[in-house]
């Protein structure tokens, strides 16, 4: 991302207030209700809820100022889970998600990963239509993980 007006780096204890105000603005403004106790303790908590248990959280900055971030949730030894992708409002549609989006691909495949899924809903046209871009396709979606008003497409890539 060196030629690219952002840089991305590793989350850091200093981001959590912003990687939870980032999304909880978005998700109550998409949604019109709270971020459901999954949500809630990954935002609060995202040392313990992501990086301890194996994954990885990365930050895209513009000239210091947070741009987005994205997680990989460790789902079971083969698979992360792409989740909490958000963009600031005013730097979306500018190549962020996507350099979010491959960084983390990129960083799966250097924890072990051998597949990426993640849940997302059929209203977010942007985000599925950079998923499918990627390399991501539709599979079956079990019922449980997510509430259906938030959730009802899955989606995953094979890698490494």
């Amino acid at each position: 991302m060196n030629n690219e007006p952002y840089t991305l780096q590793e989350y850091e204890p200093a981001h959590q207030p912003h990687f939870e105000q980032l999304y909880r603005n978005w998700f109550t403004g998409h949604f019109h209700r709270q971020p459901e106790a999954v949500d809630e303790y990954v935002l609060q908590h995202p040392e313990a809820a992501i990086l301890e248990k194996g994954g990885a959280i990365l930050v895209a900055l513009h000239d210091d100022e947070i741009a987005g971030f994205v997680a990989l949730k460790k789902a079971d030894s083969n698979t992360h889970e792409l989740t909490k992708m958000i963009i600031r409002e005013e730097y979306r549609g500018q190549g962020v998600g996507e350099a979010l989006c491959k960084a983390a691909i990129d960083k799966a495949l250097n924890l072990g990963t051998h597949r990426v899924v993640l849940y997302s809903h059929s209203s977010l046209k942007a985000a599925l239509s950079l998923y499918r871009k990627l390399g991501f396709t539709e599979v079956p979606l079990e019922p449980g993980i997510y509430s259906p008003f938030r959730c009802d497409v899955k989606m995953e890539i094979a890698i490494g």
